[in-house]
C-alpha cells in the first residue's frame, strides 16, 4: 500500500538514504529541510521539498497540513556533519531541543493534519547501567549528568511525545551509532552500532509494520536485545541500498 508521507529532516544523513527508498516504494514524501540550498537534491531523491523550520509552529503546521501525509518520521537533528567534538556541546543542547520543542510541534502538526502513525529517531547506547543486553523496556539512564543528561533528558521528551500522543500511533527506533555514507565512518565505531542504510530501512518498514512502541535498531551485540524488531518490523541489520 503507498501512504503519503511527510519526512522531517529529510536531508540529514538518515533521511538522503530514507527519501529514495520511500519513493521506490511507491509512496508520496514531502521532505522537509531549513535549507533551500538542499530543495534541489531532495527533489533529485524523489521528496516534494519544503523549507521550515521545525521551531516555526504555524509554518511547520501549514507545511503538514499541504502534505496530508498519513504517516509523519522525525529524523530531526542538529549535530555537526564531521562530529566534531569541539562543537557537540552546543549541538547537543540543540539537538535536545528540537526532540523537546520541536517533536512537540510536529505532533501538533501531525495529529491536526490527520495523520494516523509518527516514527521518530531515538538512540540506544542512552540506557541505564544495568544487566545486558538491554532490552526496550529498560530505562533511560536518567541519572546522567552534563551533556549527557542534556542527552537523555531530550530523549525522554521525544519518547514522551512519540508514544503518548493519541490518536497518532508512535514508533520509537532507537538507532545505533550510525556509520556508512554521509556518516564520519565507513566501519563500525563500536559495539552498538548500525550502518545508515539499515536505520533507513528500519524507518520504511515502520510506515506500516509493527505494533506502537519502541524498537533497538542496531546491529547484533552484547548491549542491546534486537529481537523485537527482527520479529515484529521484518527488519535485518544486513540492509543497503545499491551502490
Amino acid at each position: 500500500m503507498s501512504y503519503r508521507i511527510f519526512l522531517a529532516g529529510a536531508s540529514g544523513v538518515i533521511g538522503r538514504r530514507l527519501t529514495p527508498l520511500l519513493h521506490s516504494a511507491g509512496h508520496y514524501v514531502c521532505g522537509s529541510t531549513r535549507s533551500q540550498a538542499n530543495a534541489d537534491l531532495l527533489r533529485s531523491l524523489g521528496a516534494d521539498p519544503v523549507v521550515v523550520d521545525v521551531f516555526d509552529a504555524s509554518a511547520l503546521s501549514r507545511a503538514v497540513a499541504r502534505a496530508r501525509p498519513d504517516v509523519v518520521i522525525h529524523q530531526l537533528t542538529d549535530l555537526p556533519k564531521d562530529l566534531n567534538p569541539r562543537e557537540m556541546g552546543a549541538a547537543i543542547v540543540r539537538t535536545a531541543r528540537i526532540r523537546g520543542e520541536g517533536t512537540r510541534n510536529l505532533v501538533r502538526a501531525a495529529i491536526a493534519a490527520g495523520a494516523r502513525r509518527l516514527v521518530a529517531q531515538s538512540i540506544a547506547w542512552a540506557y541505564a547501567p544495568g544487566a545486558e543486553p538491554h532490552a526496550e523496556t529498560d530505562p533511560l539512564d536518567t541519572g546522567a549528568e552534563g551533556e549527557s543528561g542534556v542527552n537523555v533528558q531530550g530523549l525522554i521528551a521525544l519518547e514522551y511525545l512519540t508514544l503518548k500522543s493519541p490518536p497518532l500511533e508512535g514508533i520509537v527506533l532507537r538507532y545505533g551509532q550510525l556509520y556508512g555514507p554521509g556518516t564520519i565512518s565507513d566501519q563500525p565505531s563500536n559495539s552498538t552500532s548500525v550502518h545508515v542504510d539499515a536505520a533507513a530501512y528500519a524507518a520504511l518498514l515502520a510506515t506500516d509494520h509493527g505494533r506502537p512502541g519502541i524498537y533497538n535498531i542496531a546491529q547484533s551485540n552484547r548491549s542491546v536485545a534486537v529481537g523485537k524488531a527482527r520479529a515484529e518490523l521484518g527488519w535485518t541489520s544486513d540492509f543497503r541500498l545499491p551502490a
